[in-house]
């Protein structure tokens, strides 16, 4: 049965770190259907207290990526606060806290669906491979290269709501600088000093910047700075914005292709100590492929590329101009 139909009408738990995770989930939960009275586990910030505040949530303590005695220590919490609960399936899109998940599945006897994030291009995550080792997990690949891998199956990609057309032509707004407003997530405990500085040294005088840096502190930077943003503060930036910069982090993403804006992006690298592996590259340029974003390294940025792009994005179903 197609997954959409299978999960169609259930009341899920559904389990996933805040970032890019956490979009995802609530999109699935949006597109198969589930119940309204279904629970969300996830950490606290600005972020899923946005997305979640009229859901049903269990707080949990950050589970660091990789990081699996916290995802035990997760998991107890988790059982504790919903065993009077009653759910149909057990969903998690991960991180590490969905190995969490999976004990709550298999202690309550309910079925367990894992979709690997749409970030991962070329085979599942660290999450994703041990789950590989544990039974009675269904598995589903948001990317055909490598859904034939053993014990893994094709699922729905959200990748594909989106594409890219010409945009209307802005007014102009004679002798204003440019509004620029850059995104680095709230991923810990990774700095992204590269891109912060590119954009720094690549403003023009008067143009306006807001930041979000997450654990980027910075003490050198004009305009306004910020460690976390409300989702709906985040969303009204990313709309005004004559250009939005932002690092691959697929809950990032996916809001501003939401919000039809193509942003410029510039992905983490590990090699830098910016993230563990290379995954916001291998999205980055999938999406950069699709004509999603604009992509680049914090060397390669231009000055005019925090230009208006002249491109908007359309979702699956939007007949708006």
């Amino acid at each position: 049965m197609e997954l959409s139909a299978a999960l169609s009408g259930k009341r899920a738990l559904l389990v996933a770190s805040t970032g890019g995770h956490l979009a995802q989930i609530v999109r699935w939960s949006e597109r198969f259907g589930l119940q309204p009275d279904s629970v969300f586990a996830t950490f606290d910030s600005e972020q899923s207290r946005s997305l979640l505040r009229d859901r049903r949530v269990v707080t949990l303590d950050y589970v660091p990526p990789r990081g699996l005695a916290p995802a035990v220590r997760a998991g107890i919490r988790l059982f504790r606060a919903t065993r009077r609960e009653r759910f149909d399936v057990v969903l998690s899109t991960g991180a590490a806290v969905g190995t969490a998940a999976w004990a709550i599945a298999q202690l309550r006897r309910l079925p367990f669906v894992y979709i690997e994030s749409v970030s991962r291009f070329d085979g599942p995550s660290a999450t994703g491979r041990i789950l590989e080792r544990l039974p009675r997990v269904q598995r589903y690949s948001q990317h055909a290269a490598w859904a034939d891998r053993p014990g893994w199956q094709l699922g729905p990609s959200l990748l594909d709501d989106y594409t890219a057309v010409p945009a209307a032509d802005r007014p102009a707004r004679d002798g204003e600088g440019r509004r620029i407003f850059v995104s680095l997530g709230t991923i810990k405990p990774f700095r992204f000093d590269a891109l912060v500085d590119a954009v720094r040294d690549r403003m023009r005088p008067g143009d306006t910047v807001t930041w979000q840096l997450g654990v980027t502190t910075r003490d050198d930077l004009p305009g306004d700075v910020n460690q976390e943003l409300r989702a709906e503060e985040f969303d009204r930036l990313v709309a005004e914005s004559d250009v939005f910069v932002t690092h691959a982090g697929v809950g990032t993403l996916l809001r501003a292709l939401e919000l039809g804006v193509r942003p410029v992006v510039l992905p983490r690298l590990a090699a830098r100590g910016e993230h563990v592996d290379d995954h916001q590259l291998q999205v980055a340029r999938e999406l950069a492929r699709r004509g999603l974003v604009l992509l680049r390294s914090p060397g390669e940025l231009t000055t005019d590329e925090l230009d208006p792009s002249g491109v908007v994005i359309r979702r699956s179903g939007d007949t708006s101009a």
